[in-house]
């Protein structure tokens, strides 16, 4: 992809004198009709990493999309569900905004990486529960359109009995989702059962692309294997691809451009 002429709006707040973390950046092709846009989240275990991650997907400007980097809070910030509600609040703010930016409000299209793929695939399952819409723009929806997921984890209490041999041990009171909910998961199942997105679906859940490697030592390729079948079975329209020899974070198949562009015409321009 070429590097496009873009306009970029840099550490936007969008919770009014929040945390130092509610903050995105908001990048906008040069278009003359509202931009479909892409709102992504950043991976990092809950714990680093952060909305400069996106310098690498910024050529989908190109294709006439918008971008929205979001930084949310981290585990050592505030425990779940502040991460979705950070999300949420991200997703309200731009909709609220969708005339002043230029943006197509009915196009939102949710974009995570491993643990920004666990708030992606949150924000296309939860867009009716209302306890997780808290602050400002109540009175727009933060249901998005659309959503990527690269290796996200869906159900922590199930990671360990289908990693590989050298993956790492989602049980430990130091791993991601343990520290995210503030104690280790097999001792909280309580305060992990809302972690899972499935147990938010319905029928009218959006579309999905579904991206994960099959050699992935840290969030096992079972977990998009469940929610693959948990979205086939509400009848949601999803669309699932394997790198076969992708570990965590390399997927270097240039098939996952190919679909993943797919997927961002089809909801975005159709």
């Amino acid at each position: 992809m070429r590097n496009p002429q873009f306009t970029t709006h840099q550490d936007l707040q969008y919770v009014a004198d929040g945390h130092e973390r509610q903050i995105l950046d908001l990048y906008l092709p040069q278009r003359a009709t509202p931009a479909p846009l892409i709102i992504w989240l950043h991976g990092g275990g809950y714990r680093r990493r952060g909305k400069e991650d996106v310098r690498s997907y910024l050529g989908y400007l190109d294709y006439g999309f918008a971008i929205a980097s979001v930084n949310y809070r981290l585990s050592q910030h505030a425990l779940f569900p502040a991460q979705l509600e950070d999300a949420k609040a991200a997703v309200r703010w731009l909709r609220a905004h969708a005339e002043t930016y230029n943006l197509d409000a009915t196009r939102f299209i949710a974009w995570g990486i491993s643990a920004g793929a666990h708030l992606a695939i949150l924000l296309g399952t939860t867009g009716h529960v209302a306890k997780f819409d808290v602050g400002a723009h109540l009175h727009v929806s933060s249901q998005v359109q659309g959503v990527i997921d690269y290796f996200g984890p869906v159900d922590f209490l199930q990671m360990d009995a289908h990693r590989l041999p050298d993956g790492l041990r989602n049980d430990d009171p130091n791993a991601p989702g343990s520290l995210l909910v503030g104690g280790p998961i097999q001792d909280h199942p309580d305060r992990v059962a809302p972690t899972n997105p499935i147990r938010y679906l319905t029928e009218d859940v959006p579309s999905f692309l579904i991206v994960h490697g099959k050699r992935d030592r840290l969030v096992p390729h079972h977990q998009s294997v469940l929610l693959h079948d948990a979205l086939t079975k509400v009848g949601a329209d999803v669309t699932f691809y394997t790198v076969e020899d992708g570990d965590h974070g390399n997927i270097e198949d240039p098939t996952v451009d190919a679909v993943t562009l797919a997927f961002l015409q089809q909801v975005g321009f159709n």
